[in-house]
């Protein structure tokens, strides 16, 4: 399975650009699609709450299968089950349900209302995908588990520890999704089992789930094991997760830590065979899953946008597919891109691009390359503004004409030329993006640096 996880936490595209993007990633060699709807879900009744206003409607669900049936991709949701539930827990209706009452990250297993509200979002969520063979329940990243006061007193009851207590609850949950849903196979994340013994693991059964890895975890190699009470089966997994990636450049390495960073823009990596990381797992063996987060938590600034990941995740599918990234894999890339060259190391794609959001792709690399740079070079290196303009200048409203018209011109035009600009990048967004995405990623990359060259025109006019 070679999964591209998508992540809408925030940044969620419309279907039309998925209707775009899903032929591509067949053509790229992934067969599946995990998708974390987090309140991008329609969901109903009591659970509306839930949703956020630009969330997909029920019609849109549907769409996203058909479009993945057609391009020959698997379809697997991913609903966060214990950790990572900021989006539900945020919400006063469901406050008594943390773990940590000021902190809205984690379920308390403790409450009987935790898995019986679990039960209906699966439920609902389930439903609507009864062509999916696959669950992902998540359960990564459990923070502050065992710091609750019912935690507290569970473990001093039972003689426990939070390795126990987050066995018993994911069991909970299998066994909820076992007896509902025959035959549908469970997956989860790994990291917090890594701090459970052996011992531990072995004595509980829970059906079957398989575990895949966390990219947090900032490792690439990583064993997925069945829930069994005997020995883990050998199994191999690969897992190329980028995301928020920081880099100025256009390409960032699988070396660097895969969660380098919350606010990236452009990630496209060195490819794995190159970090010595595919040499050690044939395609045929690896479950692949490429991750591309949109944002590291409700609450975070956003990440990069998916149409300006695309060369990254080029790279990678067809590293897995190829068994390398060899100059016969570059060559496909770049043909399926519509590029004409790909300097890794430079950390640039040279080409105008053919893929879905390429304009996306290259007007964020002038963000990312030009505007900061052309702005503060005017207002900072000027010495007409810095002499005769300051902000004291500006506070009192008087000044000198002739040495204003000094530089009048230059910063005007400058801020003709990045308003239109501006415009044409936000009618790409519109897009592929809703309008709470737009705004965002404006107020965030344009704003700060803009607003600085919008307030001196207003006040040199």
């Amino acid at each position: 399975m070679r999964l591209v996880h998508l992540d809408l936490k925030g940044a969620a595209p419309r279907v039309s650009y998925l209707e775009q993007l899903f032929p591509l990633l067949s053509q790229l060699g992934a067969n599946g699609i995990l998708i974390e709807y987090e309140d991008m879900f329609p969901f109903k009744g009591e659970l509306e709450i839930l949703k956020s206003p630009y969330a997909y409607s029920e019609e849109d669900i549907e769409r996203i299968q058909q479009l993945a049936e057609l391009h020959k991709l698997e379809v697997v949701p991913l609903v966060q089950t214990f950790g990572h539930v900021e989006f539900i827990l945020k919400h006063e209706k469901y406050q008594h349900l943390r773990e940590v009452e000021r902190f809205p990250n984690s379920f308390n297993p403790h409450v009987p209302d935790t898995l019986a509200l679990l039960k209906s979002i699966l439920s609902q969520v389930i439903e609507k995908h009864r062509r999916s063979t696959w669950i992902h329940i998540g359960a990564d990243e459990v923070f502050h588990l065992g710091e609750g006061m019912d935690s507290k007193n569970w473990m001093s009851r039972n003689k426990g520890d939070t390795g126990t207590m987050y066995l018993k609850h994911i069991k909970e949950v299998l066994g909820f999704i076992t007896t509902q849903y025959w035959g549908l196979r469970a997956l989860m994340w790994d990291d917090m089992l890594r701090k459970i013994s052996v011992g531990a693991l072995r004595g509980e059964r829970m059906g079957t789930a398989v575990v895949a890895p966390e990219p947090a975890s900032r490792q690439h190699l990583f064993v997925w094991l069945p829930w069994q009470a005997s020995c883990p089966v050998p199994g191999r997994s690969l897992c190329l997760a980028l995301q928020g990636c920081r880099s100025q450049g256009s390409m960032r390495s699988l070396r660097h830590p895969p969660a380098a960073g919350t606010s990236a823009h452009v990630p496209v990596p060195t490819p794995p065979a190159e970090s010595g990381i595919v040499k050690h797992v044939s395609p045929m063996e690896a479950m692949a899953r490429l991750a591309w987060l949109r944002r590291y938590d409700h609450y975070s600034v956003l990440c990069e946008l998916l149409p300006v990941g695309i060369p990254s995740l080029a790279i990678c599918l067809q590293t897995l597919v190829n068994g390398g990234f060899t100059e016969e894999t570059k060559r496909k890339v770049l043909d399926m891109l519509g590029f004409q060259s790909m300097q890794l190391e430079q950390s640039t794609c040279e080409g105008r691009g053919a893929f879905p959001g390429a304009e996306i792709y290259h007007m964020v690399e002038q963000v990312n390359g030009h505007l900061k740079e052309s702005i503060l070079k005017a207002l900072e290196e000027e010495s007409a503004i810095k002499g005769w303009f300051s902000p004291y200048h500006r506070k009192r409203q008087f000044g000198n004409p002739r040495n204003m018209e000094s530089f009048g011109s230059k910063v005007l035009k400058l801020h003709e030329d990045w308003e239109s600009f501006v415009h044409d990048l936000r009618t790409h967004l519109e897009r592929v993006y809703f309008p709470d995405t737009v705004e965002e990623w404006m107020e965030e990359n344009i704003n700060p640096y803009l607003d600085q060259l919008r307030d001196l025109v207003r006040d040199y006019r």
